[in-house]
């Protein structure tokens, strides 16, 4: 599950695996794995994510995470359909939005 990130240019690795409740370790793995992510690095080498590699760990994390593709699956996926994928996703997490604002109303009714 994603906890939605403060809205900032760069994010560390220890915020973004936070965010997704997972190791920091397996966003390394998935930036080797997936050419997608590619995270600026500063003189010391630690990984700073933009939000357009958040947006990519989302949809790496809801193919692998809770769809269950393997990670070949995943990257074929990706590069096959991946402005398909992306659009889904995108209105999947639109409509989840709207179904919390619609629990939080209901809760103050």
């Amino acid at each position: 599950m994603y906890i939605e990130l403060p809205e900032k240019r760069y994010y560390g690795i220890g915020e973004v695996a936070q965010a997704f409740g997972v190791n920091a370790s397996l966003i390394r793995f998935w930036e080797k794995e997936f050419d997608i992510l590619k995270p600026k690095k500063n003189a010391k080498g630690n990984r700073k994510f933009t939000p357009e590699d958040i947006k990519n760990l989302k949809l790496i994390f809801h193919l692998v995470k809770e769809r269950g593709f393997t990670l070949e699956g995943a990257k074929i996926h990706l590069k096959e359909e991946k402005q398909k994928t992306l659009n889904n996703f995108e209105i999947i997490n639109k409509l989840e939005n709207i179904k919390n604002e619609l629990q939080k109303i209901k809760e103050h009714l």
